[in-house]
């Protein structure tokens, strides 16, 4: 990920602003793109060229910290 001076990396490699909060994924980001990040077995049983936007809606989940969250257990 490209730093500037707005944006330093943070938590997982995600872009943290400059008063510390992470941007949020946008719902336009592939799950493929995900998966580079996450893991293989991200999103399991989902088609790599879904959004997230739609992988959200379809589990039910607010946020990537959500998904990841409950992937952890």
């Amino acid at each position: 990920m490209a730093r500037n001076r707005f944006c330093s990396v943070g938590l997982d490699q995600r872009c943290q602003d400059s008063d510390g909060e992470i941007r949020r994924k946008r719902g336009d980001t592939r799950v493929a793109s995900l998966r580079d990040t996450y893991g293989e077995d991200f999103a399991a049983g989902y088609r790599s060229d879904m959004k997230f936007g739609t992988l959200l809606e379809r589990e039910g989940a607010e946020s990537l910290s959500e998904l990841v969250k409950r992937r952890a257990k």
